[in-house]
């Protein structure tokens, strides 16, 4: 599979890949606490009677995903005592992430949103914090794990996971909420984390390449810095880490794309700024509409899975079949258009079932294809000898703006309205549609650029 132009049995095979259906239960892995300290935690707020405007200050919990660059070099080169000769790199890291997850969720299990808001917000920030720890050390092994043309079939598998996943820590949260408690819930969440460690301790690790542009780069890197890995001074082999893992992934990249990187990383910035600014408010307004914690879990979760796995099935299929800008520029245009669903759902004021399941519908195909093609264009971006660190930049970079402007997005439902919101998250999305066509029109290929890589 070295092209786009494959027919369409070859595309839908790519399925069968052994290490492809390998990442859906790592999908799981990672799908799973992002609701708990997102959706589901501030559905759990808002039931509690907490204010809309601090749910959604609280939303900032999240930031925690949008500054994971930050310590990606720490993943991508730190060595875990004993976890890491026995497990590998990207292994050690999936298991350490993974069990202080499991302690965060018993912690906020623990607390009391009325009495103990403080505790209960600490615990979220040490959930997100090692969720998205362990999200680095998994995207590392997504991309280095198969060869480029298969990312497209590995992020759609990555999905399925992530939001069957969803589905247990938002329905079956729900549903636990509902029946027994929210603690109850928080608990049981933190027990489905095993299915992240039984994965981890299952897989093999993978081989990791260093392009001959890399070498130069860190050589006269080392140069310049008078750093040598091997020197007896501590501090010289300090300042060469630092230089290998630090300056390194950024340095090759823009040395690699040369101005065009300013594009991608404004493209990676807004391409899902309407969907992450739509979903902080989404939950809380299914509440203050007027539906049921259940009808929440059947329509908004159950059958939002359904539609966003058949989203993100055709994405797969359509980025081997077509390529990945092609298909990139329609999952943009179907992230701006269908947000404009949940205006219409607002303006009628009321619960009404069916009208939710188009809406739901709607945004969940196109999020679930537009979801698995970014994906894919992302790691196309990334160089194997920084995969950890590149990547979550790029998936950093993806949710600093949507994450920050949602801080403040129950301000604006409480000065204007729901209405009013959803079309401004709607508009959010245009930035990325005319990004896209600019990069089409220069005649950039991440295909071509993946292959050109893998051959130096």
């Amino acid at each position: 599979m070295n092209g786009v132009a494959q027919n369409w049995r070859q595309a839908l095979g790519v399925y069968l890949h052994p290490r492809v259906l390998g990442m859906l239960f790592l999908g799981f892995s990672s799908g799973l606490p992002l609701p708990l300290v997102f959706f589901t935690f501030l559905t759990w707020l808002a039931d509690e009677g907490v204010s809309p405007a601090t749910i959604g200050f609280l939303s900032g919990v999240g930031l925690a995903y949008a500054f994971k660059f930050v310590w990606a070099p720490v993943v991508d080169r730190l060595r875990l005592p004993l976890l890491t000769r026995w497990f590998g790199q990207r292994r050690s890291w999936m298991l350490f992430a993974q069990a202080m997850v499991a302690a965060g969720l018993v912690l906020m299990a623990l607390s009391d949103p009325q009495e103990q808001l403080l505790q209960l917000a600490l615990a979220a920030v040490l959930v997100a914090f090692f969720s998205a720890t362990q999200d680095i050390a998994i995207d590392a092994y997504r991309i280095e794990a198969v060869d480029p043309d298969r990312q497209g079939a590995m992020a759609a598998t990555y999905i399925y996971g992530y939001r069957l996943a969803m589905i247990v820590s938002v329905a079956g949260a729900l549903y636990v909420a509902q029946f027994m408690s929210w603690q109850a819930a928080y608990l049981m969440m933190a027990a489905c984390m095993s299915v992240g460690v039984v994965t981890a301790l299952m897989i093999a690790e993978p081989q990791r390449k260093i392009s001959q542009l890399t070498r130069e780069i860190e050589e006269k890197m080392n140069a310049a810095l008078k750093a040598d890995p091997n020197a007896a001074s501590l501090w010289r082999r300090l300042e060469a880490w630092f230089a290998g893992a630090v300056v390194g992934p950024f340095a090759e990249f823009f040395v690699r794309n040369g101005k065009r990187a300013f594009v991608l990383l404004a493209l990676v910035s807004v391409y899902l700024m309407s969907d992450y600014l739509l979903g902080v408010m989404s939950g809380p307004f299914y509440i203050h509409i007027g539906y049921s914690k259940v009808e929440i879990a059947n329509i908004a979760k159950v059958f939002g899975l359904a539609m966003t796995v058949i989203g993100a099935g055709l994405g797969g299929v359509l980025v081997v079949r077509y390529g990945i800008m092609p298909v990139l520029l329609l999952g943009a245009a179907l992230l701006a258009f269908t947000n404009l669903s949940f205006a219409w759902l607002a303006m009628h004021g009321s619960p009404d079932n069916w009208r939710l399941a188009v809406v739901i519908m709607a945004d969940n195909m196109s999020g679930g294809l537009a979801n698995v093609v970014f994906i894919a264009f992302m790691s196309s971006l990334t160089s194997t000898a920084y995969t950890a660190t590149q990547y979550a930049l790029f998936s950093s970079l993806m949710k600093i703006p949507g994450k920050i402007t949602g801080i403040f997005s129950g301000t604006l439902v409480e000065a204007f309205s729901y209405t009013e919101f959803f079309v401004v998250a709607a508009a959010s999305g245009i930035p990325a549609v005319l990004l896209v066509l600019y990069l089409m029109k220069t005649g950039f290929s991440p295909e071509a650029e993946q292959r050109a890589r893998a051959a130096a």
